[in-house]
């Protein structure tokens, strides 16, 4: 039989006191030792030998073959699919999928209005102390969205811009079947190119797998109309991002939002951060920093904590195949 677990591991420097101490009075109640330090390198060497981690320390994924549970507190894990990335090959791997909804959503209708309001023009007008003519104005209100990829953020995304009233909101993802009633359609990827032509808003929030790596090709941004955004909060890999910039610089495409990138740190040489009408945020839309965004992801590690100790399925378990 295998030894049931004893040790709890957090590593986060997001998280604040009430937190840690919310997750000790848990793990104790469940017999287990919780340590918690805000950077690997807070780790002493005793507690190399943790049987669960909420948080991230390579150094110890990499060398411990009896650990038996990884929880990250976010919700991409592409980076954490290399072969060596675990030393023990059967410990579960969960992520916190679901915690970032409400933060990623607010800041995709932010840039949305930003966008369509032209407030990177006023902005920049008002550093240089220039009041400009009134610029062309757009509107969600009437827009034709389609939201790629269904999942906990383009749902709530979706239910968030819903209320500006919309034409319609199409989703779009692997399996096209998503019950929620904020899509009036939902398709599966086989049929983005019929859907993009009549989109105005593509809200993108898809994880990195083979298939969605370069879903938003040359070939399909060519597919969006005239005048319209895009927004990516998801992965950088799933844009073609020269291409993405030919059409902004063309005038085709009206305005692009990118908070994720190919590469990240965005080099300084890269030629994006000179593109027209492209808006940039370096990463931070589903960071750790609103204070529901701390305790969803608290309350999420806690649900799986308590299943994990009573040998029931855990909710955020990570299809290594699939790759989320």
């Amino acid at each position: 039989m295998e030894t049931p677990a004893k040790k709890l591991l957090v590593v986060n420097g997001m998280l604040e006191q009430r937190h840690f101490d919310r997750i000790r009075a848990a793990a104790e109640a469940l017999g287990l030792h919780a340590a918690c330090y805000r950077t690997e390198e807070d780790i002493p060497r005793s507690d190399y030998d943790a049987d669960i981690i909420y948080g991230f320390a390579p150094s110890i994924t990499r060398t411990s073959r009896t650990l038996k549970w990884l929880c990250v507190p976010w919700a991409g894990v592409d980076s954490l699919m290399a072969p060596d990335y675990f030393a023990n090959t059967d410990c579960l791997l969960t992520n916190s999928a679901g915690a970032f909804g409400v933060a990623i959503a607010e800041h995709m209708v932010a840039v949305a209005l930003m966008m369509m309001r032209q407030f990177p023009q006023f902005l920049e007008a008002g550093k240089a102390c220039r009041w400009l003519p009134p610029l062309p104005q757009r509107s969600l209100k009437d827009s034709r969205i389609t939201v790629l990829g269904t999942g906990d953020i383009g749902t709530s995304f979706a239910r968030r811009v819903r209320g500006f009233e919309p034409a319609r909101i199409y989703g779009v993802c692997r399996s096209g079947r998503n019950a929620d009633p904020v899509y009036d359609d939902v398709l599966p990827v086989s049929r983005l190119d019929d859907v993009l032509p009549q989109t105005d808003l593509l809200a993108m929030s898809l994880p990195s797998t083979a298939e969605t790596k370069g879903i938003l090709s040359r070939r399909r941004l060519a597919l969006l109309p005239e005048g319209a955004y895009v927004i990516n909060v998801g992965r950088g890999s799933a844009i073609d991002e020269a291409a993405l910039a030919d059409r902004l610089e063309g005038g085709q495409l009206a305005g692009a939002a990118l908070d994720v990138f190919q590469t990240e740190p965005l080099p300084p040489e890269s030629p994006l951060w000179k593109t027209k009408n492209l808006l940039i945020t370096p990463h931070v839309s589903g960071i750790m920093m609103l204070p529901y965004t701390k305790d969803r992801n608290v309350d999420l590690f806690l649900e799986d904590l308590h299943n994990f100790m009573e040998e029931k399925a855990l909710r955020g378990l990570v299809d290594r195949t699939l790759g989320y």
